[in-house]
């Protein structure tokens, strides 16, 4: 294959075809590449967790034909204007103690306003003090907004491409595939890490899962974060009733494991969709070459499994020993036996 020369180095020449020839290989050939690149660049058993906040919930203009927050879809979502920065800085701090070291905060607006810059200026400099890195999602940016959260000291901004050129337009209107990528190009140009990644299980084809990863491998320069996504399917948005929105878990995991080989030195963040996914699928997700997850039970709006699962999970894996090293037995086995009990939760963590 010609792709195969390349693997464990940075290209931004990938074409459809070439990334069709990496889904299409045999599943345990394509994992086993996966995780060849990722023990090239990382510890395979250490993974990056951060913590998600909605620090401005609902109402938002745009027609995201996933999201609840959208003022277009009747979610019953109750709306929150701008959070305190005190009461934003208190939620970092718990995110810290509970093992976090990324702190995200995400605002459901098109693009900030200028009346609201002070606020997450402050919000930026007090999550630094405490010493966590930062990631913020506001929308687009113009490049003096861009400028201005880099002085504050921003470390990450995630704006998702959410999936491929052309199947962009079935999802979203309100703005375009060209808007995204340059809120993009204004974050690198102010010196900010990139967090970039999408959304799958959407309706869209193979090809269009493809596609997005070629759109962010291609990028001039590849984002240093990729969160991958399942949909999570939120009653009231468009994409509740479509039964064409769903992914087969195996297609999900050789997602995760081209992003690896794709972009071999950017952390692929096992993102939105975890509360669905068995304690199996999230292991085979991390060997897969996922370093990246998102921590507590909620990710802005809908569920995510609870931290003392994760930190199970990950003692049974051996995965960031420091963070699970307090983590008793006896304590693991009572996070086991009320999964048991729960049946949905259980579910999450043992039914195939």
């Amino acid at each position: 294959m010609a792709a195969q020369a390349s693997f464990g180095t940075i290209r931004n020449d990938w074409t459809l075809e070439q990334v069709n020839a990496l889904f299409q290989m045999p599943f345990n050939d394509l994992l086993f590449q996966a995780q060849t690149v990722h023990r090239q660049h990382f510890n395979p058993n250490e993974v990056q967790v951060s913590t998600l906040l909605s620090i401005k919930t609902g109402a938002c203009p745009e027609d995201c034909s996933y999201c609840p927050q959208s003022a277009r879809h009747n979610t019953d979502l109750e709306t929150e204007k701008l959070m305190e920065v005190q009461e934003v800085l208190n939620k970092a701090n718990e995110a810290k103690q509970s093992g976090s070291s990324r702190f995200c905060m995400g605002a459901a607006w098109r693009n900030p306003r200028d009346r609201d810059m002070p606020y997450i200026i402050k919000m930026i400099e007090g999550v630094k003090e405490m010493g966590l890195e930062t990631c913020m999602t506001l929308g687009m940016l113009t490049k003096d907004q861009a400028q201005t959260l880099a002085d504050a000291g921003l470390d990450y901004y995630n704006h998702n491409l959410d999936t491929s050129p052309e199947f962009y337009g079935e999802i979203i209107t309100t703005r375009t595939y060209q808007d995204r990528l340059n809120t993009l190009d204004n974050v690198r140009d102010a010196g900010m890490n990139v967090c970039s990644g999408g959304i799958v299980g959407m309706g869209e084809t193979a090809n269009d899962r493809s596609g997005l990863l070629m759109a962010l491998a291609n990028l001039d320069q590849q984002p240093d974060s990729v969160p991958i996504n399942m949909l999570v399917k939120v009653d009231g948005t468009p994409l509740a009733e479509n039964e064409a929105a769903e992914i087969d878990h195996f297609e999900f995991i050789r997602t995760i494991a081209v992003a690896r080989i794709m972009m071999p030195k950017s952390f692929v963040r096992l993102s939105a969709g975890r509360e669905e996914m068995n304690e199996q699928m999230q292991a085979m997700c991390f060997f897969a070459g996922a370093n990246s997850i998102f921590y507590g039970c909620k990710l802005l709006t809908t569920d995510n499994p609870d931290e003392d699962f994760d930190k199970a999970l990950f003692k049974r894996l051996g995965i960031n020993s420091e963070m699970t090293k307090g983590y008793s037995d006896e304590v693991e086995q009572y996070v086991i036996e009320q999964a048991v009990k729960d049946k949905q939760t259980a579910g999450m963590f043992y039914e195939a």
